[in-house]
């Protein structure tokens, strides 16, 4: 997962870009790449992320120096596979390429509300067509009830009388937070969205 900081840009990403691919095409390890919505600060971010979804690279990522080195890198394990025979530049880098399909795992959460959504679904097929699509909806009462059990066991000083107490009460602001959104909905024509987000940061 990427760290977004003051001044992050695209180059910072494409930087962090490759050192994710040279680790999941460079060693037999598998990796996972976490990216979510709120990390987007420039929609090159997203672009990239549709390349790397549709054909397991970004172009142009690697300069040509840096793109030896890659290639050099995996030469002993596509020789060991009996891939790339000729061990040219073209088949080793396809080579490292094929890795990186196959040990890396993308994980993108984003968000459905708003505009910027279906803009981006629209602008980068990818990301309907390369992923499998998990939908989040509203949680029921008892997933509310195990999680603020699990996040009240570690706060101190607490009997089991009163944990308990707060675990119905968390769960009861969150339902009825719920209901009153839909009531708002029904009654304004206006929107409030009570996600499994606000639970947690209840």
């Amino acid at each position: 997962q990427i760290e977004i900081a003051k001044g992050y840009d695209l180059v910072q990403f494409r930087e962090d870009m490759k050192k994710m691919l040279t680790k999941a095409g460079g060693s037999p390890e598998e990796t996972v790449f976490l990216f979510s919505d709120t990390q987007i600060k420039e929609e090159g971010f997203v672009e990239d992320i549709n390349n790397l979804l549709n054909s397991g690279e970004i172009p142009n990522l690697f300069p040509p120096d840096e793109k030896v080195a890659v290639c050099e890198m995996v030469r002993n394990a596509a020789r060991d596979e009996g891939k790339a025979s000729g061990g040219t530049p073209t088949q080793l880098f396809a080579y490292f390429v094929e890795r990186c399909r196959s040990n890396l795992t993308a994980v993108l959460c984003f968000s459905p509300i708003g505009d910027s959504w279906r803009t981006r679904l629209r602008q980068f097929p990818s990301l309907v067509n390369c992923c499998t699509i998990d939908w989040y909806t509203q949680w029921p009462g008892d997933a509310l009830v195990a999680v603020a059990r699990k996040f009240l066991q570690t706060v101190p000083d607490l009997t089991e009388d009163i944990r308990v107490a707060c675990v119905e009460m968390c769960q009861a602001f969150h339902s009825d937070a719920h209901k009153l959104a839909a009531r708002f909905k029904a009654e304004l024509r206006r929107v409030y969205y009570s996600t499994p987000t606000s639970f947690l940061e209840l």
